[in-house]
């Protein structure tokens, strides 16, 4: 299989990192529906925070963006970053777009494959192949961080491609001709490469709920939390990374990869995923106990993003700690760039982008991620788990 042409489906940041990586070898046309996100692409302004188009300026790129509504054309290789929500009704991903994506390119042609790289159930591939009459389906799993995703495609920990005909080595050649490593290729099943995906995440779910319990208990017990880490966290079986406590994990991924995992454990014993699962809102309840412990009825939140370098507050902790202070008759000021629509319309929350504004109306401070203005603000009452000041 010769590829020449790619086509993209979603610009968030898997697939606009990604896509832009690879336009150095192939003609990359990116499908959305943000007419936005189209047009700063098509004007070469890249809009992924990680990313600086300054580093390929002695590449010639090769990529456009076009509305998905104009219609699909034919290429050698479709790669689907589309987004799959977790929907609460169905204990299940909405998979819509992805079968709506499909469905498109199934009008253009049945012989190209179609990549997806949008997290799924497990089983979801081997289901598509047969609703579209279509063995050319693929699942490969995206292991990327927000902020970091270009590093991630340049660096990867490892390539997973969910299945073993023929075409696979060339699709798994497209990843590691861009890589600045050399990534292992794994090869499996389709849903043993879903199972991947979702059982990493969960496990790093785990890990962060895991400490964020262990800074429970040294709260209540009145220990010193970072010599406890510190003092785990140097055996080598552990190791000193992804520890550091927080209000709970949040996100694009481990919220709605651990649920969806649960999910799939219908007709299986466990224990532990539904652990990590509740464990998440377990920790967000006490969080809120010890704010409300300060006696405070003015509370500013510092930022919404679920953790530094990152523009993305989807699912963080902080906005259900938030729903829970209003809950409980408390005032909240939020310090952040702009509002979230989520809050829009609720009593007693307000935005400001004005820091004398917040200090003065704050009675305390409290913030998932700390930074070293907060470290200056004497006198203040700070509220927050951020030990380490990173992450």
């Amino acid at each position: 299989m010769n590829i020449k042409s790619i086509a993209i489906f979603g610009a968030g940041y898997v697939g606009s990192s990604l896509g832009i990586l690879l336009s150095q070898f192939y003609e990359i046309t990116f499908y959305e529906k943000d007419q936005e996100k189209i047009d700063l692409i098509n004007n070469k302004n890249v809009f992924l925070k990680d990313f600086n188009i300054n580093d390929l300026k002695n590449k010639e790129l090769q990529f456009k963006a076009k509305s998905i509504f104009e219609g699909v054309l034919e290429h050698d290789l479709f790669i689907l970053a589309v987004p799959t929500d977790y929907d609460n009704e169905t204990n299940n991903f909405d998979t819509e777009i992805v079968e709506n994506v499909i469905l498109e390119i199934s009008k253009v042609t049945i012989e190209s494959p179609i990549l997806i790289k949008s997290t799924v159930p497990v089983g979801f591939t081997e289901k598509a192949r047969k609703k579209f009459n279509n063995k050319n389906i693929i699942f490969s799993p995206e292991f990327l961080r927000e902020a970091n995703a270009m590093k991630d495609n340049l660096y990867p920990s490892r390539i997973i491609i969910g299945d073993e005909i023929n075409s696979c080595k060339n699709i798994a050649s497209i990843f590691t001709k861009i890589a600045l490593n050399e990534p292992n290729v794994i090869y499996m099943s389709s849903s043993e490469a879903e199972a991947v995906k979702l059982f990493a995440n969960t496990y790093l779910a785990m890990r962060v709920a895991f400490f964020n319990e262990l800074d429970t208990f040294s709260l209540i017990k009145t220990l010193d939390v970072k010599k406890i880490i510190n003092g785990i966290c140097a055996d080598q079986r552990i190791g000193n990374y992804y520890n550091n406590p927080s209000f709970g994990y949040g996100g694009y991924c481990l919220p709605k990869d651990s649920k969806q995992l649960l999910s799939s454990y219908q007709d299986v014993p466990q224990n532990l995923i539904q652990a990590v699962v509740e464990s998440n809102q377990t920790r967000k309840k006490f969080i809120v106990d010890q704010i409300l412990l300060e006696n405070k009825d003015n509370i500013g939140v510092y930022k919404l993003d679920m953790k530094k370098g990152s523009s993305n507050s989807r699912s963080a902790a902080i906005l259900d700690i938030i729903d829970m202070l209003l809950i409980a008759n408390k005032r909240i000021l939020i310090f952040d760039k702009k509002p979230v629509d989520v809050f829009r319309e609720k009593k007693n929350i307000s935005f400001t982008t004005k820091m004398d504004e917040f200090l003065n109306k704050s009675e305390i401070i409290i913030a998932n991620r700390g930074d070293n203005f907060l470290n200056k603000l004497e006198k203040r009452v700070i509220f927050t788990r951020d030990i380490f000041n990173e992450n």
